[in-house]
């Protein structure tokens, strides 16, 4: 009964779900063992079928917090976490685990008592049982209508201990590079922000170009692999937004492929480049969304909001000189490089293999081309990227054009 709610919700015909949630409330008030049960067969298997289909925890919660009340992200949460108790520790990869304590899945209620998960949860939210149940048909719906997606995780239980383990960047470096992004994003005076943007990408800078010779003098035919990581990016604008991570994957090596109708952007590279750029991205898309808001709404001379079109303007604007600055970085930044005879194979055979994932994951992408509509927005937005200056001295290299 549950599972034909959540068809029919997922028709468009919410009524009849809910009607099916008073039915199954009022007939099993006094089985909560039955009611957890029916809830856990028709929420579980969809969640294993989202892993099947190259979803992940982040990405179950990401598209759960756009398309689910509070109360279904909190359901959902839940039967992820309840989901990932059949696995073996050593069959998970490490970036699974991470994303499973990110959205802190874990396991809350008493499964010894009589009632239920159902109604436990019921009861941490102050809800009818069948208010709970309808929440957990708004689930099964958006998990019937999930599409499928490239992998770009190994799903739990298919993790063997000979698989090569993550590097990522240094703890050490991500907690100084964070705490300078930081700062930059909550100052009030852009040139603070520009320095301290300045300093976080030098020292990603530095970080990732020693460790690359480090690991090309030990052994250079032995690559770390290309890896993907998806970056969810909140509406309005995403695809401005996109480009803005475009332009920083450009010049970090990594590519970039939207998926606007879902709300994310896939970055394919190196796992250390990745880290870099999505630090960046999501510091700069901070200071460019409060420039942008600084200039509040705009109007024509009748009156008419213009708001739109001169922020969709300025984001686009913003990316392209981002893209600029980041491409003369990446001249200036190469060419000062010891040993760029030694360093520049190993960066085109690291380009090689992240064109080769690409074409695997995306074997027909379809290009976009953007209209500028609106000429003020698009000078604030060039004008707010030089305060996000990047140090051209140290910043992104990157091999190849």
């Amino acid at each position: 009964m549950l599972l034909s709610a959540a068809r029919e919700h997922w028709a468009g015909h919410p009524e009849a779900s809910s009607r099916i949630a008073l039915i199954v409330a009022d007939r099993c008030t006094d089985q909560p063992v039955i009611v957890a049960a029916a809830a856990r067969c028709a929420v579980l298997p969809l969640v294993t079928g989202a892993w099947e289909r190259g979803w992940t925890p982040e990405d179950l919660h990401q598209i759960g917090r756009r398309r689910l009340t509070a109360a279904g992200v909190s359901y959902l949460i839940d039967a992820i976490a309840e989901e990932s108790q059949y696995y073996a520790q050593a069959t998970v990869a490490p970036r699974w685990r991470e994303d499973l304590n990110h959205i802190g899945a874990v396991v809350w209620w008493k499964r010894d008592q009589a009632e239920g998960h159902v109604q436990q949860w019921a009861h941490r939210h102050h809800t009818s049982l069948a208010d709970a149940l309808m929440t957990v048909i708004e689930v099964l719906a958006m998990l019937l209508a999930l599409p499928a997606l490239p992998k770009i995780v190994p799903p739990p239980g298919s993790v063997t201990a000979m698989e090569r383990p993550c590097r990522g960047v240094d703890q050490k470096i991500l907690a100084r590079v964070r705490a300078l992004l930081a700062k930059a994003e909550s100052t009030t005076f852009p040139e603070e922000a520009e320095a301290l943007t300045a300093k976080a990408q030098e020292l990603m800078s530095r970080y990732s170009l020693e460790l690359i010779m480090v690991e090309s003098a030990v052994n250079a035919a032995d690559l770390h692999p290309a890896t993907a990581r998806r970056l969810w990016l909140d509406n309005p604008y995403v695809a401005a937004k996109a480009m803005l991570v475009a332009a920083v994957a450009a010049a970090n090596r990594c590519r970039t492929a939207l998926s606007e109708k879902l709300g994310f952007t896939t970055v394919l590279g190196d796992e250390v480049d990745l880290e870099i750029v999505e630090l960046l991205s999501t510091s700069l898309l901070v200071q460019a969304t409060r420039a942008m808001l600084s200039a509040g709404s705009q109007l024509t001379r009748t009156g008419r909001s213009r708001t739109r079109s001169y922020r969709q303007s300025f984001l686009l604007a913003y990316a392209t000189r981002i893209g600029e600055r980041l491409s003369t970085a990446r001249d200036v930044g190469t060419a000062a490089v010891a040993d760029a005879a030694q360093l520049l194979p190993v960066l085109a055979a690291r380009e090689c293999m992240v064109d080769e994932l690409f074409e695997s994951m995306f074997p027909e992408p379809v290009s976009r081309s953007f209209n500028v509509g609106n000429a003020a927005g698009w000078h604030a937005g060039r004008a707010a990227a030089d305060l996000a200056v990047l140090d051209t001295r140290r910043a992104v290299v990157s091999g190849g054009s």
